[in-house]
């Protein structure tokens, strides 16, 4: 597999970054280990819908979406089409990934 190459872009007006993950790592996991905030309750284990994003590119690249995601992300804030919890998109592909991270001024379920 070759680099894949993940941009964060941020609703709340912050200057877009792009870090590289490994195959394997999640869009939380790349978001930690660069000092992206992104809220993450149950500690990634998909027991919360804290670490909501939405994918703005590569989602076909990333594992189908289960129905224990599906119904964590019914209780994010906010919830669309191309909504994902980051804890969940585990890097298996070859394309680059865009991410919208929400305001994380929440409380969280």
């Amino acid at each position: 597999m070759k680099a894949v190459n993940i941009t964060f872009k941020f609703q709340d007006g912050q200057p877009d970054q792009t870090h590289v993950a490994a195959e394997g790592e999640s869009v939380l996991d790349v978001a930690l280990n660069n000092d992206i905030q992104l809220q993450h309750n149950c500690g990634g284990v998909c027991g919360c819908s804290t670490c909501h994003v939405y994918i703005l590119q590569g989602e076909n690249d990333l594992p189908e979406i289960s129905d224990k995601e599906e119904d964590f992300i019914d209780r994010a804030v906010d919830p669309r089409i191309n909504s994902r919890l980051g804890c969940q998109c585990v890097m298996q592909g070859n394309a680059d990934i865009v991410v919208l991270i929400p305001p994380q001024n929440f409380l969280g379920h």
